[in-house]
């Protein structure tokens, strides 16, 4: 008996990327699945209900999420939502786990399987599911676009009769998967980059884009990386001197990008107002950690700040602001990690807790919190 996968129009503010492509529901036709999408899901990434019918799937109210077996999504479901879910449903999505522990108990109380996709591990059998770098990666190109539009003057050296355009000097901060997109773009559009990084790796990486590396490399810089990959939050004497030279450096600065993040914490702290104001009139800002509270002061969820005359830029969802890119990348993602939960002989999803890719995306299952890190605690009503 085929079942059911839905894809809903996605409700979140400013959220404009939708959970399946026509590509994914073809394949997921073909693993024997019947694929609903709601009316309009698609059309903020251009792509049309036309398009998904095309593909095989069918177009349908929101009212059919309550016969789907599974559900892709882009953002967690809100919190009206979960009763309409039928009961033993799985759930794919980008969770936002943290501080939810009310979220998570209303999944589990439902009879979720909830699978939180940032969760998956970084590792080689995962790179092709990972959402974070997929749509990281399309937030730095998107965050030098969005300054180059901001700032008004040339961004590559320009030779002409008339004179010379100086090219624009661009500081990223934090060279992960879009801080090393950010920089590439910038230099595509002539810019002259340099970036930071805590991490030891990054140095020679960013080197390889051609940016100047910016750091305070002293012992604790040289083992400021999780085995994870990611950056450690470093110590209170360490930022004050990396904040020193960051300082220096900005003044000298057109645009600053910066793209800090640690899970499960609020952004750190980068960019101070008394630095936008040694920056020149006219220069920008882009902050990518403004949901989480921001790494620039004076960032605006939303929208644009002029702060010491710098334009503080703080949109939020930027990959979402090419939705057309990210949703084929997204779609993709859930589609990788989703055909190794299909069981080949009798094709139907079987949710293996051994597997180190379920152990780390699945968050509620069988009435219960079982991820670690967020309690792993019985729902309500459960001994």
């Amino acid at each position: 008996m085929s079942k059911t996968i839905f894809v809903p129009k996605e409700r979140a503010l400013a959220e404009t990327r939708v959970a399946a492509s026509p590509d994914t529901v073809k394949k997921l036709s073909g693993l024997g699945f019947s694929v609903v999408i709601e009316t309009g899901a698609g059309l903020a990434s251009q792509i049309s209900d036309a398009d998904f019918e095309a593909a095989g799937a069918t177009i349908a109210g929101p009212e059919a999420v309550s016969s789907a077996d599974v559900v892709f999504r882009v953002r967690r479901p809100e919190a009206d939502e979960f009763a309409s879910y039928m009961s033993g449903a799985a759930v794919f999505a980008m969770m936002d786990p943290y501080g939810q522990e009310e979220a998570l108990a209303a999944m589990a109380t439902q009879g979720l399987s909830s699978f939180a996709m940032e969760l998956m591990p970084r590792i080689t059998r995962a790179q092709s599911m990972d959402v974070l770098s997929s749509q990281a990666n399309l937030a730095g190109y998107q965050a030098v676009i969005e300054a180059a539009s901001v700032y008004d003057r040339a961004m590559p050296m320009m030779m002409t009769a008339a004179g010379t355009v100086p090219a624009a000097r661009v500081f990223v901060m934090g060279a992960g998967v879009a801080g090393l997109q950010a920089i590439a773009t910038a230099r595509r559009l002539g810019a002259v980059v340099s970036a930071t990084d805590v991490r030891p790796a990054a140095k020679e990486q960013v080197a390889s884009l051609g940016a100047k590396f910016i750091a305070v490399e002293d012992d604790e810089f040289k083992a400021a990386e999780t085995a994870g990959g990611y950056a450690k939050e470093m110590s209170a004497a360490y930022q004050a001197k990396q904040a020193e030279l960051v300082a220096s450096h900005i003044a000298k600065q057109d645009i600053v990008i910066t793209t800090a993040l640690i899970p499960g914490r609020p952004a750190p702290r980068l960019v101070s107002r008394s630095m936008l104001a040694s920056m020149r009139l006219g220069s920008v800002a882009v902050d990518l950690a403004v949901e989480r509270g921001g790494n620039v002061e004076g960032a605006e969820a939303g929208g644009i700040a002029n702060v010491e005359g710098v334009s503080v830029v703080g949109y939020v969802n930027l990959p979402g602001r090419i939705a057309a890119s990210a949703t084929l990348l997204y779609a993709k993602n859930l589609l990788t990690f989703f055909q190794t939960l299909v069981d080949k002989e009798t094709g139907g999803v079987t949710i293996n807790q051994d597997d180190e890719l379920v152990a780390a995306t699945l968050l509620t299952h069988g009435g219960a919190v079982v991820h670690p890190k967020f309690g792993a605690v019985p729902a309500e009503g459960d001994a």
